[in-house]
């Protein structure tokens, strides 16, 4: 009797001991882990290091900086308390969260393949991206579900930098460690217009008006060929015969009746 009871108080103590000293860890590895996702949120820019602090919600602004939407992980912590669905939705949100890390390490000059720390010694990932000389560039290639899909983050929280690769159009295809261009719009294609051929008149187009002159610009004026030169007359090709005889003498002026002969 005296043995049994030794041996159940015995094992409630190792419980409690087991109990006792898995607390410490957690809550070791709680305050190390919000100290180095404090600097990470400082390096993103963050304002507030309190938010580092939170349970549950330094870990939705951890996804909002990897382009997750939060409110996907905080789905994944919820439904990680019920039984029969936690092994299934901690594996789920173990994805998640490795993708928003993949997204932090891009952003902090880290390879893809960093991610692989991450999943298997995640305080270490923290410590090195908080305590390492990387800085912090948002301007990066898109997540493929960025724009669309459950995993986009949509939210904008005060005191959080919106990301501009999470805010970006789908579709863009820029290839990684370079930022999409900000404020272009490709020029809108111009229309073909086929040469002119005689005798030929396109068929019109319904709906469709031909763009008026550009207002206090006078119309062009008709082109008018130049007049011919004028031709000056051809010189003569042979001067003119001199006379062949005299000419005659003027005749002899009236006799004067009166006037007595010579």
């Amino acid at each position: 009797m005296y043995n049994d009871y030794y041996d159940n108080g015995a094992a409630i103590a190792g419980i409690f001991a087991v109990f006792l000293i898995s607390l410490l860890f957690a809550a070791a590895f709680y305050v190390i882990s919000s100290i180095f996702l404090m600097k990470i949120f400082e390096k993103a820019g963050v304002q507030g290091k309190w938010r580092a602090w939170v349970p549950v919600y330094n870990t939705m602004v951890f996804a909002k900086l990897g382009d997750v939407s939060p409110w996907v992980v905080l789905i994944g912590i919820a439904l990680s308390f019920i039984p029969y669905l936690n092994f299934l939705t901690g594996i789920a949100l173990a994805v998640v969260l490795a993708l928003a890390a993949w997204r932090v390490g891009l952003k902090l000059q880290k390879d893809a393949v960093w991610v692989v720390l991450f999943v298997l010694l995640s305080i270490v990932w923290y410590g090195i991206n908080a305590f390492d000389k990387s800085r912090w560039n948002p301007n990066i290639a898109p997540a493929p579900w960025a724009g669309n899909g459950f995993l986009a983050d949509t939210t904008v929280w005060q005191g959080v930098p919106v990301q501009p690769s999470a805010a970006a159009a789908p579709g863009y295809g820029a290839p990684q460690g370079y930022g999409a261009p900000q404020g272009y719009a490709p020029p809108a294609p111009q229309g073909y217009a086929p040469p002119a051929q005689p005798g030929y008149a396109p068929p019109a187009q319904p709906g469709y008006t031909p763009p008026a002159a550009a207002p206090g610009q006078p119309p062009a004026a008709p082109q008018v060929p130049p007049p011919a030169p004028s031709v000056p007359p051809a010189a003569p090709q042979v001067p003119p015969a001199p006379p062949t005889a005299p000419p005659a003498a003027p005749p002899a002026p009236p006799t004067d009746p009166n006037q007595p002969p010579a």
